[in-house]
């Protein structure tokens, strides 16, 4: 059942975060649906811009709306990841999403502010929630590209400016993840110190932990055994998960690492079956993995076997 983002963050701020997945074909959405079964989580469903552009909107709707009859137990939102202002007015319009993200992120501070109030304004005449961004993740993912060089992380006090003068419903902090495959090159981590303080300036707000994959090693290194070429690559430590969680972060956004399991997938099969040209054999496989993928990311992040109450809290709640 699609619910509304802002109803699920209730249930989970301060106990667990919600593992926002972002998706783009069907593969995907199987095993997505299966891994928070199997674990018992509520879950979040990401659309990118690069998503809507991949088919055709309609599509991935359609894909989303049928598991939801597959799975008629799962309880999930939809929400646009990423997106600009004419994206989320088209998907604020829909009457299909949960919640929509303005990234606003690369502008100047009161640009960031008007563009993110004009979309709060939109949204919330037709019960959609908004996630905003401050503070600028390095890295690359899509149409996202940030130099490292020109990353900073979110000011606390900035933070809790923006929220009240906006009125957004989540926001996501830059607070020392990147986005893409090559997020640390050494002990670098989350810094807990971030979200504390603006927990602190704004109790029981939802914070957002974009750039969060933690591009799994045996993953990378099955890869570039198969052909790949991921040296180097390195994630999100996801301990750090629950413990951001417990501190005001109530969702996690975790991209990279599912096309990882999907790359691996293909990689190993095409190599140890070269004869292979049938879609669905590698297709079947990931299906699989991607929901055990899922099952234990949802370990981490402390959303599993949290469906049954966070279904009582909606329908109290709604």
């Amino acid at each position: 059942m699609i619910v509304p983002t802002r109803v699920l963050f209730g249930h989970a701020y301060g106990k667990y975060a919600l593992g926002a997945y972002n998706i783009n074909n069907l593969e995907q959405a199987m095993g997505l649906f299966q891994g928070n079964m199997d674990s018992k989580a509520p879950f979040i469903i990401q659309i990118s811009k690069g998503a809507r552009k991949y088919t055709d909107k309609r599509m991935l709707e359609a894909i989303i709306r049928t598991a939801d009859e597959i799975w008629p137990d799962a309880l999930f939102a939809v929400h646009l990841d990423h997106g600009d202002e004419q994206a989320c007015y088209d998907c604020i319009d829909s009457g299909f999403y949960s919640s929509v993200m303005i990234d606003g992120s690369h502008l100047p501070f009161e640009e960031n502010i008007a563009v993110t109030r004009r979309v709060v304004e939109r949204a919330h005449a037709k019960g959609v929630s908004v996630e905003a961004e401050l503070g600028q993740l390095g890295g690359v993912e899509e149409h996202v590209s940030v130099d490292e060089k020109d990353a900073h992380l979110t000011d606390p006090q900035e933070a809790k400016e923006f929220i009240d003068r906006t009125g957004c419903d989540s926001l996501a902090c830059a607070i020392g993840t990147s986005h893409g495959a090559f997020k640390f090159t050494g002990t670098q981590g989350i810094h807990y110190e971030i979200i504390e303080a603006i927990a602190a300036l704004k109790p029981g707000f939802p914070l957002v932990m974009h750039g969060s994959s933690s591009v799994p090693q045996d993953e990378v290194e099955r890869i570039n055994a198969a052909g790949g070429n991921l040296k180097g690559a390195k994630g999100v430590d996801p301990e750090q998960y629950l413990p951001a969680a417990k501190r005001g972060v109530a969702k996690i956004n975790i991209d990279t690492d599912g096309r990882l399991v999907w790359c691996r997938v293909h990689r190993e099969l095409f190599r140890d079956q070269p004869s292979v040209f049938d879609l669905r054999p590698p297709g079947t496989i990931f299906m699989a993995e991607y929901a055990k993928f899922i099952a234990s990311r949802n370990q981490y992040l402390g959303s599993a076997g949290e469906l049954d109450g966070a279904r009582d809290y909606v329908k109290a709640n709604l």
